[in-house]
């Protein structure tokens, strides 16, 4: 199990051999401990920073297991299992409640880097914004919305096409056109599709620097914040591709440190 800010995430290997994969909310601890006596688990990994807490509920023995480890280990069985190669020095994006990346060298993983900014900030935003809580609803929203009509582009300061030093549909000024006086109001669907916008592009660009600085070619995603959210996935994928960054989303990417949890207990 992977207890973060948000959710706790939940892998168990079925008596066949199989993985299940669920999450609850990490708010619901006693919930999470009840469901782990009634699986009664030959072995236990826990990991993440709600590990402690939820320990203290649980009447089975725990291995404690180091968040990035189990992170590097989950991401490299996801990888495998789509094909990917595991072997390359990558970095690791965990987009939660907010965002950490670490580079993977073979077994050895490091924290590099990261940002407060991630699916606490779209789910806070929302909240301030459009007045939802619901992650659910939000992406959904940003799904129908377009944040150009509420960023303000590159080619809305440099007006003549032969002017213009960067790519014309680059974003100047993340919600910049709210600002204006002549702004209408803005529709929710554009306001959501910004949020995804704001948050996507500095998760893009901080990999994009640490990866230029830690010279890897690869980043691979994971994280509850990007399952079945393709407004955002999209925008990673669009602004790592203008830096020539290879991008992986990884299947299953919400349950990566939960499935490192257990496949190292179990080792």
């Amino acid at each position: 199990m992977d207890v973060g800010g948000t959710l706790a995430k939940i892998a168990v290997r079925n008596p066949a051999g199989g993985l299940e994969f669920r999450f609850e909310p990490a708010i619901a601890l006693d919930e999470v401990a009840e469901l782990v006596a009634e699986r009664k688990p030959e072995r236990l990994g826990i990991t993440g920073g709600g590990a402690a807490e939820l320990a203290k509920r649980l009447g089975a023995e725990a291995v404690a297991v180091n968040e990035f480890a189990a992170w590097g280990a989950g991401a490299k069985a996801l990888l495998e299992a789509g094909g990917g190669d595991a072997g390359e020095r990558y970095l690791l994006a965990s987009v939660g409640t907010g965002t950490s990346v670490m580079l993977v060298d073979g077994m050895a993983v490091q924290r590099v880097g990261g940002t407060g900014l991630g699916g606490g900030t779209i789910v806070g935003l929302g909240a301030l914004l459009l007045e939802t809580k619901s992650f659910a609803d939000l992406v959904a929203l940003a799904a129908k919305g377009d944040r150009r009509r509420v960023d303000l582009l590159v080619s809305d300061i440099y007006r003549r096409a032969g002017e213009i030093p960067l790519a014309a549909d680059l974003t100047a000024a993340n919600f910049g056109k709210a600002a204006q006086r002549s702004a209408p109001p803005a529709d929710p669907a554009d306001v959501a599709h910004a949020l995804m916008g704001l948050v996507g592009e500095s998760i893009a660009l901080i990999c994009a620097g640490l990866r230029t600085a830690l010279q890897v070619r690869h980043v691979v995603f994971g994280g509850a914040t990007l399952r079945e959210n393709a407004p955002l996935t999209d925008i990673l994928a669009q602004i790592l591709g203008f830096t020539g960054t290879r991008t992986t989303f990884l299947e299953n990417g919400e349950h990566t440190g939960a499935l490192g949890a257990l496949l190292l207990a179990e080792s």
